[in-house]
């Protein structure tokens, strides 16, 4: 994953959460504040209803004006100014909190504007539920409410009051916590990422500076390789001159393969340049098909050339061209199981021209073909155990396609053979 992609993912990331996070800020101060207007209505309904019954059972007028007034957020004073009796007070409390379907736990008090002082009151708590009228002595006053207009009054208070609004918003506080769960895992996530790309950051730093490290051995090698093979005295004994020869076979082996960790790490890196020129694709392919043919001689096949008689102008980079060529007629050549017959074919089509590498192979199937150009994927080959490699060689073929805006194509069924193409744009 790159630097772009991981950036991309954190800030879309952090943009969905902190878009999340508002819109479930918004709806829960919503609900919030929609809990305690309907709270606050139902008190003030029921206080104007104790009030009303305290009236019609004390034979006397309300004042028409600041009745009831709302302290604290969850304190309530009523002006009756008039003396009324305490249990019936607390009797019509409760039947008027019941009525609007409110079984809170409520504190009251009745104060005497004379002294200043809270003459009675009690505490109604329905997780212990008492009989109308017979509350607990409240052991702390109310505080007393000062206003000149007030004469004999009595205060009313929710100590349990926030609890309860939340109590009633369980649905909105139930799916809160599922986000903030989520958000989390989110972040934990991008965590694991982050710490996973550096790990694979230092292997991959590891892996290519090693990979450097053997280059200059390889050459070491394959320079005393050529010297021994030159030596006429190795030439004269058989025994030492196919050793040789085996030493110079796999250190050009070993020395292919540590190119392309390198070329991937090129591409990896984002460094890679590519050196665009006019080419003649035919004369190309027709250049480099001694060194081909070797390859396919190599285990007895045929090569065959299918280019066009006329010049077929394209621009692409000689050097990665060349290695495209090489890595498909590689494969071809290990992934079949008899004597190879590979064909490369230049076919010139409108103002396109396609460059296919076809064999007769082990063929692959329809599930596999998606993920033959991913990075390290290898189809399994059933009874062929003898194919070498890491998965590389196709995965370069595809990014420097990409690269030059080349079109891929794959057409293949097992036990008959894959037939790989590409389709550039001509010049001119």
């Amino acid at each position: 994953m790159t630097n772009n992609i991981i950036r991309r993912v954190i800030i879309l990331g952090a943009f969905s959460i902190l878009s999340l996070l508002a819109v479930q800020s918004y709806w829960v101060l919503r609900t919030w504040d929609l809990q305690e207007r309907e709270f606050n209505r139902k008190v003030l309904q029921a206080l104007q209803d104790a009030a009303n019954d305290l009236s019609r059972v004390g034979q006397f007028v309300l004042p028409e004006a600041n009745l009831i007034e709302q302290v604290y957020t969850n304190y309530y004073v009523v002006n009756l100014k008039n003396h009324f009796d305490a249990p019936t007070l607390e009797f019509f409390l409760q039947k008027a909190f019941e009525n609007q379907g409110m079984r809170e736990d409520f504190q009251y008090g009745v104060f005497d504007c004379t002294s200043n002082e809270m003459v009675t009151g009690r505490i109604i708590k329905y997780k212990k539920p008492s009989a109308l009228g017979q509350g607990e002595v409240l052991t702390e006053p109310l505080p007393a409410h000062y206003n000149s207009d007030f004469e004999y009054y009595f205060g009313v208070r929710f100590p349990e009051r926030n609890a309860n609004i939340l109590s009633n918003m369980n649905v909105v506080l139930i799916f809160s916590i599922m986000m903030l769960i989520t958000i989390a895992f989110f972040i934990y996530s991008m965590v694991v990422i982050l710490r996973q790309k550096q790990l694979s950051e230092q292997q991959r730093d590891f892996i290519n500076n090693m990979t450097h490290e053997f280059k200059t051995p390889i050459a070491t090698i394959n320079i005393s390789t050529d010297v021994f093979l030159q030596n006429e005295t190795i030439k004269s004994d058989t025994r030492l001159n196919r050793y040789a020869g085996i030493i110079k076979e796999q250190v050009t082996r070993l020395n292919t393969q540590v190119e392309k960790v390198l070329q991937v790490a090129q591409i990896e890196r984002h460094t890679l340049e590519l050196h665009r020129e006019e080419l003649d694709l035919a004369e190309l392919v027709h250049s480099i098909s001694p060194s081909i043919e070797l390859k396919v001689n190599e285990k007895k096949g045929v090569l065959h050339l299918d280019l066009p008689d006329t010049g077929i102008q394209i621009r692409a980079d000689r050097l990665h061209l060349t290695n495209i060529l090489h890595n498909l007629v590689d494969n071809a050549v290990k992934y079949t199981k008899g004597i190879p017959d590979i064909r490369i074919g230049v076919k010139k089509s409108g103002n396109k021209v396609v460059l296919s590498v076809q064999d007769n192979g082990l063929g692959i199937s329809k599930e596999h073909q998606k993920h033959v150009f991913d990075k390290f994927y290898r189809v399994p080959t059933g009874n062929v155990h003898n194919v070498k490699g890491f998965g590389l060689g196709l995965f370069y073929v595809k990014t420097i396609c990409d690269e030059h805006r080349w079109k891929l194509e794959l057409q293949s069924e097992l036990g008959k053979g894959t037939r790989v193409g590409i389709r550039m744009g001509v010049v001119g």
